[in-house]
């Protein structure tokens, strides 16, 4: 990416499902080095993974779900998952960001940046916001806290390639 790429923001539809899982796998790979298992990653399929995205994107704004992706040109370089909050404690109306990925050769540009302030906006300031991170992920951490989350002291384990991974949930 350049720097004078102008960055778009725009809903994803079924068409996307392939560049997303493509964003999606090589986000995965850099972004967990050292924390996922080297075989998981390595593991990734971009061509499984569209599949799953396709299906997601088909079930999208009918399940309350949005998926907002980042383009420039007509390069898709990032996205953003957000639905319903899916923990039992969830409060009312409360909305969790599933995902949140760029191509690793967009980091730092303020791509990031740009997508959480759209899923932000969309859901509104009186909408209650959480997602889970990877304990290990100080990078995502950091940048949550940047835009108003916070760990709210509950925490889980997940496997990921045959590893227990902790994560954290995070609230705005």
């Amino acid at each position: 990416m350049q720097q004078d790429d102008e960055v778009t923001i725009r809903p994803a539809t079924r068409s996307d499902a392939d560049a997303i899982a493509a964003v999606h796998v090589r986000s995965w790979q850099e972004a967990y080095a050292g924390i996922v298992p080297a075989e998981h990653l390595q593991s990734l399929d971009p061509a499984r993974w569209a599949v799953r995205w396709t299906d997601f994107l088909e079930r999208g704004p009918a399940d309350r779900v949005l998926t907002w992706v980042a383009v420039t040109g007509s390069n898709l370089i990032g996205f953003a998952s957000v639905g319903p909050a899916r923990d039992e404690d969830a409060r009312p109306a409360e909305r969790e960001i599933y995902s949140i990925y760029l191509d690793p050769g967009t980091w730092g540009r303020g791509v990031a940046r740009e997508l959480i302030r759209t899923v932000i906006a969309d859901a509104g300031d009186r909408t209650p916001l959480s997602l889970w991170v990877l304990a290990d992920n100080e990078r995502a951490q950091h940048f949550y806290r940047r835009h108003g989350f916070s760990p709210d002291g509950v925490e889980r384990y997940e496997q990921v390639g045959g590893a227990d991974l902790l994560e954290v949930r995070y609230r705005r």
